[in-house]
């Protein structure tokens, strides 16, 4: 029996797809399928996949000409494949001619012809097409821009340095991503709102609970999406992470350490904006905290050192959290420096997260005996700004919550800092 095997992330499952199924069917007696993981397309730069994985397996099983279907989930998989399946030819489209030919040395290598005009790229482009204007400073908008370059079916349509600019590029825009100070953020997202535009704007959303409520309510009147831009919640490890803990990996957790700092002194713009470490770093630091604790804390503590140059800001905060059978302590700060690590403790185990916690692609479950740690590795590709944009994007076409930060702890983070400006179980310490 002659066997072949190709393989393929079959997103949104096309002609192109049965036809060159079919030519590698053709070549033998047995056809094997291997669907890319999600995990695996996120590491070769694949991020714009629609489907998740089981429902391309299931479009692949659904055109009967499969005989087995398997996972790729790693690189150097093909060959392990071809030697563990006793594999004869090794099938794939002529858009790779000759990219693996260093597989000739195990099976036959053939390029099927690739039917002209159809991919799934091109029918994901047509269908969710987003022109995303840019507003804020230029250092935050141009990492932005660079990251949309990668997205499949986000555009630039313009940047806007202020309220005056973002008039004029509403016109041309179908949602914009705003890089605000508070005020001027909840300005912004509100004529957004109000001209018909889907948003994305950096954490915190708004400086109160109560414009929380007004600019949400508002987006679901008009139908439109008003989403947070919190980069960490959407990078692969930390989302597995938290699954994983919720899952009972360590057992119980009963307590969640988060720390995010950086030697970014205070800038005559943040002074002029009141925008202090807590601003800064606090939506961060207690995303953790409220995703595997949850947002019902019985207490809550802040102690804050006024920054030198601003003493009505604060050059570093500490955040303590009681709940009724854990707790949690958040460190943040500018222009001091503090290992940027996440430890979370549990009944059974502990997780360790390696600074800067916040943009990691590694961690480590740790257990009392030593031999039973496990590590966990995810490619991490530009900050996580590109897995959030995605998120963002399908958002917009579904016209559904992105999966990402739940609404509870967004709200649980605006009435912890909204409670913060107003002094409420807060005391500042002397400065630094």
């Amino acid at each position: 029996m002659k066997k072949v095997i190709t393989y393929g992330t079959f997103d949104l499952l096309h002609y192109g797809h049965v036809r060159l199924l079919e030519r590698a069917k053709a070549l033998g007696d047995y056809l094997i399928v291997g669907v890319t993981s999600d995990d695996y397309d996120k590491s070769r730069g694949k991020i714009n996949v629609r489907q998740p994985l089981s429902e391309r397996m299931e479009a692949v099983r659904q055109t009967g000409l499969a005989d087995e279907i398997i996972v790729e989930e790693y690189e150097g998989q093909k060959i392990d494949d071809i030697r563990k399946f006793g594999v004869d030819i090794f099938a794939i489209g002529s858009d790779w001619e000759g990219f693996f030919d260093y597989l000739k040395e195990y099976c036959e290598v053939i390029y099927l012809p690739r039917t002209e005009g159809v991919s799934s790229s091109g029918i994901r482009s047509g269908d969710s097409e987003l022109r995303l204007g840019l507003i804020g400073t230029a250092t935050n908008v141009d990492k932005v821009a660079r990251e949309c370059a990668i997205v499949n079916g986000i555009t630039v349509s313009g940047k806007a340095g202020d309220i005056q600019d973002a008039e004029a590029l509403f016109q041309d825009s179908d949602a914009v991503y705003i890089f605000a100070p508070p005020e001027e953020k909840a300005v912004l997202i509100r004529k957004a709102l109000e001209n018909g535009k889907h948003v994305l704007a950096e954490a915190p959303l708004a400086a109160d609970t109560a414009l929380l409520r007004e600019l949400t309510e508002l987006a679901g009147a008009k139908g439109l999406i008003l989403m947070e831009a919190l980069k960490t919640a959407f990078s692969t490890a930390y989302r597995r992470l938290i699954l994983m803990l919720k899952g009972g990996k360590i057992g119980r957790i009963v307590s969640v350490d988060a720390a995010c700092t950086s030697m970014q002194e205070q800038t005559a713009a943040g002074v002029a904006n009141g925008l202090g470490s807590l601003h800064d770093w606090g939506p961060t630091a207690m995303l953790p905290v409220f995703q595997l604790l949850g947002t019902d804390f019985r207490k809550k503590q802040l102690y804050s050192l006024n920054d030198p140059v601003c003493p009505d800001l604060d050059a570093f905060t500490r955040l303590d959290f009681i709940y009724d059978s854990a707790v949690a302590s958040v460190r943040v700060g500018k222009g001091v420096k503090s290992e940027g690590e996440l430890v979370v403790t549990g009944t059974k185990g502990c997780a360790y997260v390696p600074a800067p916690w916040w943009k990691t692609d590694f961690f480590e479950i740790r257990y009392e005996d030593p031999s039973e740690n496990q590590r966990f590795f995810y490619q991490l590709e530009g900050e996580g700004i590109r897995y959030e944009l995605k998120a963002f994007l399908d958002a917009v076409n579904r016209r559904i919550s992105a999966d990402g930060i739940e609404k509870n702890v967004t709200e649980a983070m605006v009435r912890v800092m909204e409670d913060a400006k107003e002094g409420r179980d807060r005391t500042f310490l002397s400065g630094i």
